[in-house]
């Protein structure tokens, strides 16, 4: 198995690449739409196939490299099959696979941040390997003020599908704003300041709802667009367009 883990700084998302080194099939989970370039060059540096695109929520952070990634590679997008939108090839369910050549990837219905949010569980005989997307992070985890987030149920999510699994599983986070690359379930079980240490549901649910976050500066736009696969929609504010590039503007 191939495995990258790369970085996009504006919105301090991880896209991640997997491929299956007998077939050279490929998949990207979560491509950020000012990344595409970087990573269709690594794609042809290593010779491989872009299948599909995998996100594990609508983002509201940044905008999906997805229709860009489709329209230069012929690839399928795929997101959580319950959200509704004409440019999904795939609908991504718990309990159906998803193979990339010969690898397997396990979906986790992992609603709280979102109410659709899914992880992916790879199982290989080595190490397994958690994409926890925007739910869990490393010592942090997701907003659950917005697009139908849940405190209740984030918590719900982590403790019944994350912190159920063995400990040496390592945990590879949508985001990390600090620098870190990578946790594991016994870790976060362990230090990670709104879930560790045994906290209840009800600690987690008001740690959550005291935070008083800031209003996401790409939501706006971001939502709509990513129901669309990564269109830039008509209300990118001027100081953000550098999120859509000149080639898919008009």
């Amino acid at each position: 198995m191939i495995f990258k883990q790369l970085f996009e700084t504006d919105s301090s998302t991880y896209t991640y690449l997997i491929a299956d080194t007998d077939t050279g099939d490929a998949i990207l989970i979560d491509p950020v739409l000012e990344t595409v370039e970087r990573d269709l060059q690594l794609l042809k540096d290593l010779n491989l196939s872009l299948n599909a695109t995998l996100e594990t929520h609508v983002h509201a952070d940044h905008l999906t490299g997805a229709r860009i990634l489709k329209q230069k590679t012929g690839c399928k997008t795929a997101y959580p099959a319950m959200v509704q939108a004409s440019c999904i090839d795939i609908g991504i369910r718990e309990g159906s696979i998803f193979k990339v050549g010969n690898i397997c990837i396990n979906p986790l219905f992992t609603p709280g941040h979102t109410d659709h949010h899914h992880a992916f569980l790879i199982d290989s005989p080595i190490q397994k390997l958690l994409f926890t997307g925007d739910a869990l992070l490393i010592e942090a985890c997701g907003r659950t003020d917005f697009q139908s987030g849940n405190a209740e149920a984030l918590y719900n999510s982590i403790h019944n599908k994350f912190f159920s699994l063995p400990g040496e599983t390592l945990i590879y986070p949508g985001h990390d704003y600090e620098g870190r690359h990578v946790s594991s379930v016994a870790q976060e079980k362990a230090r990670n300041p709104r879930l560790g240490g045994g906290k209840s549901k009800q600690q987690f649910i008001d740690i959550m709802n005291s935070l008083d976050l800031p209003y996401p500066r790409k939501i706006d736009f971001a939502v709509p667009g990513n129901l669309a696969c990564g269109s830039c929609p008509d209300n990118v504010p001027e100081e953000l367009k550098g999120s859509c590039p000149f080639h898919d503007q008009g």
